[in-house]
């Protein structure tokens, strides 16, 4: 197969490799000659396309034509306009939603915690309150690998950043409720926060923020109030890494695992290969009791209505209304269009406007439920689907996901990407060109959909390769010591 026409109501196709000028195809009983080279993953018409009206692809408008567009001609960005502008007002019309998926009883092999929560790592974490003393985090760390033999601890990672000071109002939480939420997730089994003395995020009003919390496991210090920060922090990481190597894996529901849903350095695969294949395994582990959420809430304009008609109630749908009118009022208190979102990537890719990128973005949360609707630096409260608040930016939101109590994130992409957050970060190619390319940052391939298995095929094994990564197997982000965060900036630095 050389070509897709992926809805029977699409006036496009795309090409799965390499179509040339000249060359003809054959769709629905007739022969097109293509008047320009396509490269993979790349629209052309299978009409002629007159100025102004819709381009259609999975079924709905991704734009209209900017001018007449002939039959066999190349779709892009040049002759492409989307549909979007400004605020909209939603109706709820909800629509049911039946999963016919049965509970296969399945586990993996993770941690219990004491308050109950559930871990598929065992790890030690040095947090900073504040960019000061990211040195200092990070020389500890490295200090307590040498020393240790990580006896039943998965690592031993500081997480530097650069805020924690001068920040005012809503930035200045959304720091602190991201620091937060890390050093209570269940994949840190131990943690030592570290702060400097005269930054706006003060340890002591940051130690109230916890609530309560095992005081083996999470420990502070205040580096201008101790003689020698390095000594004082090794003797706390000692006492916390006594208290972590004791932990040992057990027999966990897979009803219990939590999953970040994210793509980044999409392609025109991505909404054919990786991101139905992350659909289908959300709606299968939702089906287990499981939970998943997805978030990049600029990717959804465009296919947000799809979304609010999946929502479980009115409540629920009016959260979403605010989530996404709330996003797009952001965009324009800073004078930017809510509308130009796809990158030079995603361009180059095959992708064409924000419409394209949002209605193959969402298909990775399936055909279930919307549950839930959370807020920055809120954590997961309800079982099931939930949307999360948080910007398109791949490090900012797959670290809103984890901070938001996700075990792992599902990373797909059609470029790559080597990044990794501070949960497990599985990177899903959308082709078998970008796997075969990068085995060091891809971990699955789904780009055999479009070649030789079906979507269930490829998730069948999907689902035990997740069992395997909940279990302790490693992937390239981790092998490759790739850790990072990024919180969102959105006030004023003094």
């Amino acid at each position: 197969m050389r070509f897709l026409k992926i809805n029977p109501a699409d006036n496009v196709a795309v090409a799965l490799t390499d179509l040339h000028r000249g060359e003809q195809v054959e769709i629905e009983d007739h022969a097109i000659t293509l008047l320009s080279d396509v490269a993979a993953g790349h629209k052309f018409a299978l009409s002629d396309i007159p100025e102004k009206a819709c381009i259609i692809k999975y079924g709905y408008p991704i734009g209209h034509a900017r001018r007449p567009i002939l039959q066999g001609e190349w779709v892009n960005e040049e002759t492409i306009k989307t549909n979007l502008s400004g605020l909209l007002d939603y109706e709820y019309h909800p629509q049911p939603v039946v999963l016919d998926i049965p509970d296969r009883n399945l586990t993996f092999e993770g941690y219990r915690r004491a308050n109950g929560e559930v871990a598929v790592r065992n790890e030690i974490w040095i947090i900073p309150t504040v960019g000061c003393v990211n040195g200092t985090v990070q020389a500890l760390a490295e200090n307590l690998r040498r020393e240790t033999q990580v006896k039943n601890v998965d690592a031993i990672v500081a997480y530097p950043h650069n805020y924690g000071c001068s920040q005012l109002g809503d930035d200045h939480e959304h720091t602190r409720k991201i620091l937060r939420n890390m050093v209570l997730h269940p994949h840190a089994g131990g943690v030592l926060v570290v702060g400097l003395g005269c930054e706006n995020n003060q340890l002591s009003a940051f130690r109230e923020m916890l609530g309560m919390y095992d005081e083996s496991r999470i420990k502070f210090i205040e580096t201008q109030k101790v003689e020698d920060e390095y000594k004082t922090g090794m003797c706390l990481l000692r006492e916390i890494y006594d208290v972590v190597s004791g932990d040992v894996r057990e027999s966990i529901p897979v009803s219990e695992l939590k999953v970040g849903l994210k793509c980044g350095g999409s392609d025109g695969f991505s909404g054919i290969t990786a991101n139905p294949l992350l659909g289908v395994f959300s709606d299968f582990l939702i089906a287990q009791g499981g939970t998943t959420v997805l978030t990049e809430v600029p990717e959804m304009f465009g296919a947000e209505q799809l979304l609010m008609n999946r929502c479980a109630s009115k409540a629920v749908f009016d959260k979403t209304v605010c989530l996404i009118n709330e996003f797009k009022d952001y965009f324009l208190k800073n004078g930017q269009s809510v509308y130009e979102n796809p990158s030079p990537g995603n361009k180059a890719g095959g992708i064409s406007t924000l419409e394209e990128k949002s209605l193959g973005c969402t298909q990775k949360c399936g055909r279930s439920l919307v549950k839930d609707v959370l807020r920055y630096g809120e954590r997961i409260r309800a079982k099931g689907l939930s949307l999360l608040s948080a910007p398109g930016n791949d490090l900012v939101a797959s670290t809103a996901l984890a901070a938001g109590g996700c075990h792992l994130v599902l990373f797909t992409t059609g470029r790559g990407t080597p990044f990794g957050t501070f949960v497990p970060t599985v990177k899903v190619s959308t082709n078998t060109d970008l796997y075969r390319r990068k085995p060091g940052w891809i971990d699955f391939n789904a780009g055999t959909i479009v070649e030789n298995e079906t979507v269930d095929e490829v998730n069948e094994r999907f689902i035990h390769r997740i069992i395997r990564i909940a279990s302790g197997e490693q992937v390239n982000n981790e092998r490759k010591g790739y850790r990072e965060i990024a919180i969102f900036k959105t006030g004023v630095t003094l």
